[in-house]
């Protein structure tokens, strides 16, 4: 196939990728009922309002700028609506509804962008700014859905969701992973994508461990709850505690206590406790129940090892928007035996002990410095594999999220190990 019309389809799939990806957030936003649009669900992220105007900014503010001919027709939104939070101080925002433009302005906003980017997207001649504008959008369809799970049942259109079912009692054990070397982040190759944080690729070597063969379930984490966990300080490191305490943590965020009965709110419902699902917890309290169960985190190297020795793979899962809840944690195995850990790609990601930093060789995008570089603060921590709501192009092994260790709302659960 002749270059020019290799670069030709390339660029046409992109286009097609970004149309999907803006119908995957344009669904996400009518699930909420238009008198909650100013309303924000987790007090440490913006009104939900925020983000229909932001998708549309980061995309004007990206590609625009890259593009003759296209000149800034509101420059008060493109600002407005540029940047999330992330709020590792402790400060919360304290903006009101009265404080945002009407949701009439933000559409005509979002509908403009559209229409001048369309026009002019043929000509973007670096694809890499088409990636990251696609997988940007796919991030915040995960981020969206997390935030609106927080939101009551009664501001949302209510979807169909496939009703929760049982794989047979969950056998628990660990895999024994011998030395060997595991393979972190991607080579430089033009003709794939990857963000700043996943250079340059390198090899670790990872001395023999165990680790559990499938995510830390809801009904173990119950057991930890009912042997006193969060009341047990030695558990807890000292931020952890203070953290835990200030806030009034006690459970999971999304479980409920009703009548002396354990409860889970799904994105659209209140169900008994599923004890064989994933438990969704902060690193804070992930790192406690490890303490508890005298095993560790494990380190992101491990992860890895881990991943490129499974036959678990992310051609198959409990991921790609496919379901809105979780899966029982050996819902997910084809095949797999006792001697092979399941459920790395989707159904929940997974913690590690590993602070997010950047790799040797790391440079970050020219078209976007901060993306990676602002979060280089020993605060946050990689979490791996993904969820029931990350889309399919980011399982790759090499992608690194993120999150602070007291942010309880995303899903994210955990395994452990033992060394």
């Amino acid at each position: 196939m002749p270059a020019t019309q290799a670069l030709v389809e390339v660029q046409h799939n992109l286009l097609t990728r970004l149309a999907d990806a803006r119908s995957q957030t344009d669904r996400l936003f009518q699930i909420v009922r238009s008198e909650a649009l100013y309303k924000r669900p987790i007090a440490e992220r913006h009104r939900i309002i925020f983000y229909i105007g932001h998708l549309e900014a980061f995309d004007w503010n990206l590609l625009s700028p890259r593009m003759a001919g296209l000149k800034a027709f509101h420059p008060e939104f493109d600002r407005l609506f540029a940047f999330g939070i992330d709020p590792v101080d402790g400060g919360l925002p304290s903006d009101q509804p009265a404080d945002w433009p009407s949701l009439s302005e933000v559409r005509r906003y979002v509908q403009r962008v559209r229409r001048s980017l369309d026009a002019a997207l043929e000509k973007v001649g670096e694809p890499t700014l088409l990636h990251v504008a696609i997988e940007h959008r796919l991030m915040h369809a995960e981020t969206l859905t997390y935030m609106l799970h927080q939101l009551p049942l009664e501001d949302k259109v209510h979807q169909p969701c496939r009703s929760p079912h049982s794989a047979g009692p969950v056998e628990f054990g660990m895999v024994e992973i011998p030395a060997g070397w595991a393979t972190l982040g991607l080579s430089r190759d033009p003709t794939s994508f990857g963000w700043d944080n996943e250079y340059e690729a390198h090899s670790v070597h990872v001395p023999e461990f165990t680790i559990d063969q499938y995510k830390v379930t809801n009904g173990q984490y119950r057991r930890f709850m009912e042997a006193g966990g969060y009341e047990n300080r030695s558990l807890w490191s000292p931020d952890d505690w203070t953290w835990k305490t200030e806030h009034t943590v006690t459970q999971p965020i999304f479980w409920l206590r009703r009548n002396g009965s354990w409860f889970y709110r799904t994105m659209f419902d209140e169900i008994p406790l599923p004890l064989d699902w994933p438990v969704y917890v902060s690193h804070a309290e992930a790192h406690a129940y490890a303490c508890w169960a005298r095993k560790k985190l494990p380190s992101e190297a491990q992860w890895h090892r881990v991943a490129d020795r499974s036959h678990d793979h992310n051609s198959h899962g409990s991921f790609d928007f496919e379901k809105w809840d979780p899966s029982p944690v050996n819902a997910l195995s084809r095949g797999e035996g006792a001697s092979d850990v399941a459920g790395l790609f989707g159904n929940g990601w997974e913690w590690t002990s590993t602070v997010f930093a950047p790799f040797d060789g790391f440079r970050p995008f020219p078209f976007y410095p901060g993306y990676s570089a602002n979060f280089f603060d020993g605060r946050h921590y990689v979490i791996k594999g993904g969820s029931t709501r990350t889309e399919s192009c980011m399982l790759r092994r090499s992608f690194r999220n993120w999150f602070q260790p007291h942010y309880q709302y995303v899903y994210a659960g955990f395994r452990l190990v033992s060394e």
